[in-house]
């Protein structure tokens, strides 16, 4: 056999040569290849004597890690009614060789798929499911035919009540009048009065209880489906509940016809008309609630506008929005919406993008600054250059992560599906043995144990377990979301609320990534603007980042820049200049010091400022001191607030940095860091993060660079700066977008919520079949109380599914701690 594996984890050619050498050693491997610059392995053994696993374990000793090559896809099913369907579907697939894993999320409709397209295509996959009784569609959907595709479903499943109501109020009129006539003023009329005319009576009940049944035709094709190919589900119970009400019907009306008319009394078809009647309400109620968990997905996908104007030959032309192609011209007029994503070309304006980041102030754009499809135009005409377009854009890559982390599953999930797979057949198994039980061992009636049997098999409908985690995950990432933080799947939420350390990145992230003048301190009667002119005009032509920092601090101050006459760089001091004929040092004190200046009553200043984590710049001015401009990376804004609300939340908070340690500390303070990790080396941080993961804490990183990524990657969940590099946003497992610290605590206050919410759907899920299933089997009328009706039975099993749809939609009203 002939397997090709992806490796990850080789730094060179002599790595490869280690894997080849580690799998060869296994018995039945007969040839090991790999490719340093593929970074792959091919490899030929004998199955009967090593398998995958074996030779995936292997690499992973000798430090590697082994993928197989696999194609993920995502299907749209149709067809499913509650969450046994979902286990069977994935128990269809799995089964399919070449299928590596198989996930049906039951609340968002979607089966997430990995495969091996050399075994299997997606087409076998398709009709596997299709055999099951189910339907997988590929196609992308938009929101419009989503939303229409909801609203027909919605639409068909009222009908179906509504025509199940019509024939079902009467049916139970009928039934029953006899029973609560006298005490209402109610008298049937005369032909269907079951004293009178017994047959009459119930041959009425039998023709009104058939619309009902056609009506809720479904449970009985996709249920004995199901049933018979030993994979029962929840219209599984409901069809062989309401048929067996039905069959003793039948039963009960050949024996009146024989003239034994007190089987006119017990009929059951009103149990059954009214018992499909109820679960349709259940299912119309379920999918108008499970639309609205669902509805930040959709407000996302209906951000971006239908039409673009594009400038074609100089001229002005609207096209459709998937017409548009990268290099477009589009020109967007104020309170329009950016079609695609672009760079400005010509104008000015300032752009509203809320509802992307979160972030409230508009954006400021000029010629060059990128731009945001989706996003609203505030005040002024522009054109820009397109850049991306359909699947490319920012917001098809947030709806792609939002969609991708709802459609996986948490691991506190996994229990709720295990019980879900085996649900089923253990509650027929029940409902037999109770029905059995009582007429048996207890000797009551035929009807007694009927309604035993029915009532077991409606009350137990195993929807509620699997609606109440994917449900909770589906507004949890939703409104992280419409917070700005994007989660990228359901791991990533259980793991946040476990958090007991973050190590936050320093350059960038705590604090600006920029450096700014922070002091200017002058000595004689020089001015602080003019020291400032003057060094600014020094470092115009320099490329060092605190020179850059001084012009950009006269920039902004609006200072005049004057004509050197002489420069020069001294490597590691600084500059020396001439600047209307008087000569400047600017640098550090070794300048100073080599150049024989006296630094003064600044010595004391400028180590304050060293201690505040400033990097001071001396100026001497024709062999005199003159002052002294610190420039510092300042904290932002929001950075002390951030770890203030993470300590209240009992989470200890670390930095790490490159920096020295003076300098890392003077900013921890600031701040309220508990630990510094300062003079990191950019490969190492990955390894400070796994020292303290190593004490047994979970632990999270935050970070914006390329040298971020290993750290972020090693962490228990990584958090990335959305201003960051493409390769942090990559490895992290939650994107702030709006590159505000205070977002740190809200992922982990939405983690602890959605979790706390799921505990509950649980809890609830759990306890309503613990407590319905004996009540059903009748253990109250064992010890004197009442017999479950199963008509309340059904009535009850459709309302857990809602209230656990409902409990999750109280996560819509979440809102950040500030």
């Amino acid at each position: 056999m002939e397997k090709s594996l992806k490796i990850s984890g080789m730094t060179c050619a002599a790595c490869a040569k280690r894997i080849e050498k580690v799998t060869s050693k296994l018995e039945g491997v007969l040839e090991s290849n790999v490719n340093y610059a593929t970074e792959k392995l091919t490899i030929h053994f004998d199955e009967t004597k090593v398998s995958i696993p074996d030779i995936q374990a292997k690499i992973e000793k000798a430090g590697y890690e082994a993928m197989i090559e696999s194609n993920n896809k995502q299907l749209k099913i149709e067809g499913m009614t509650c969450a046994a369907c979902a286990k069977r579907i994935e128990k269809v697939t799995s089964k399919l060789d070449g299928v590596i894993e198989s996930n049906v999320n039951y609340a968002t409709e979607k089966l997430n798929i990995s495969f091996e397209p050399s075994k299997v295509r997606i087409s076998d996959i398709k009709n596997a499911i299709q055999k099951a009784g189910y339907k997988a569609l590929e196609e992308e959907i938009s929101v419009d035919s989503d939303k229409e595709r909801k609203e027909k479903e919605i639409k068909l499943l009222w009908k179906k009540f509504i025509i199940s109501l019509i024939f079902t109020v009467p049916l139970l009129t009928i039934s029953m009048g006899h029973m609560f006539g006298d005490a209402v003023g109610f008298k049937l009329p005369q032909f269907i009065d079951p004293m009178i005319h017994p047959l009459t009576f119930g041959l009425v009940q039998l023709l009104l209880v058939l619309p009902a049944m056609i009506a809720g035709y479904k449970f009985y094709t996709v249920g004995f489906s199901a049933l018979i190919s030993r994979s029962p589900n929840m219209d599984s119970l409901i069809a062989i509940g309401t048929s067996a009400a039905f069959l003793y019907g039948i039963f009960a009306i050949y024996q009146i016809y024989g003239g034994n008319i007190d089987y006119a009394y017990d009929l059951y078809f009103e149990a059954a008309g009214v018992i499909i009647t109820l679960i349709m309400l259940g299912k119309y109620l379920e999918a108008v609630t499970k639309g609205k968990t669902s509805e930040a997905i959709k407000k996302l996908m209906g951000l971006a506008p239908k039409t673009a104007i594009i400038l074609r030959e100089g001229k002005e032309v609207e096209i459709s929005i998937d017409e548009v192609e990268v290099g477009d011209i589009i020109i967007v007029k104020p309170g329009e919406k950016m079609p695609v994503d672009g760079e400005v070309i010509e104008g000015m304006t300032s752009v509203d993008e809320s509802m992307l980041t979160g972030e409230s102030m508009p954006v400021e754009k000029n010629i060059g600054d990128k731009i945001i499809g989706a996003s609203i135009n505030k005040n002024g005409s522009i054109k820009y250059k397109t850049t991306k377009v359909g699947k490319d854009t920012a917001l098809a890559q947030i709806i792609k992560l939002v969609e991708d982390a709802q459609g996986t599953k948490a691991p506190i999930a996994k229990m709720a599906d295990i019980i879900s797979g085996y649900f089923v057949p253990v509650v027929i198994g029940i409902a037999i043995a109770g029905a059995l039980a009582w007429y048996f061992f207890a000797g009551e009636t035929g009807v007694f144990s009927l309604t035993i049997f029915i009532s077991v098999l409606v009350i137990a409908c195993p929807c509620a377990l699997g609606l109440a985690t994917p449900t909770a995950i589906m507004v949890g990432t939703g409104k992280g979301a419409e917070h700005g933080v994007l989660i990228k799947s359901g791991v990533a939420l259980e793991t946040a609320h476990k958090i007991k350390t973050i190590v936050f990145d320093k350059t960038g992230t705590i604090t600006e990534g920029k450096p700014k003048v922070t002091d200017i301190i002058v000595t004689g009667t020089i001015t602080e603007e003019y020291l400032l002119q003057l060094a600014a005009s020094a470092e115009k032509g320099s490329e060092h980042p605190l020179g850059e920092s001084i012009v950009r601090g006269a920039e902004e101050r609006k200072l005049e820049f004057k004509k050197l006459d002489f420069f020069k760089a001294i490597p590691g001091h600084g500059i020396e200049v001439k600047i209307d004929g008087k000569d400047i040092l600017l640098g550090n004190r070794k300048l100073m010091i080599e150049s024989n200046i006296s630094l003064a009553d600044l010595q004391t200043v400028s180590d304050t400022l060293a201690g505040e984590g400033k990097t001071p710049m001396y100026v001497a001015i024709d062999g005199v001191m003159a002052g002294i401009i610190a420039v510092a990376d300042t904290v932002k804004e929001n950075s002390k607030k951030a770890i203030e609300q993470l300590h209240k939340m009992g989470i200890e908070v670390a930095m790490i940095t490159g920096d020295n340690k003076r300098t890392a500390e003077a900013i921890a303070k600031q701040v309220g860091i508990d630990r510094v990790l300062a003079e990191v080396l950019p490969h190492d941080k990955a390894n400070e993060v796994k020292k303290i993961q190593a004490e047994g804490r979970k632990v999270a990183m935050v970070g914006d660079g390329i040298n971020d990524a290993p750290a972020l990657a090693q962490a228990d969940i990584g958090i990335a700066i959305g201003s960051g590099t493409d390769v942090a946003m990559e490895s992290a497992d939650i994107v702030l977008m709006r590159s505000d610290l205070m977002d740190v605590p809200t992922a982990i206050q939405l983690s602890k919520k959605t979790i706390s919410n799921i505990k509950q759907n649980l809890f609830w899920a759990f306890g309503y079949n613990t407590l319905g299933i004996p009540v059903a089997m009748g253990i109250l009328y064992l010890f004197g109380g009442p017999l479950l009706n199963p008509i309340i039975a059904a009535a009850a099993m459709s309302f857990s599914s809602v209230s656990v749809l409902l409990n999750a939609l109280r996560l819509k009203g979440f809102k950040p701690a500030r």
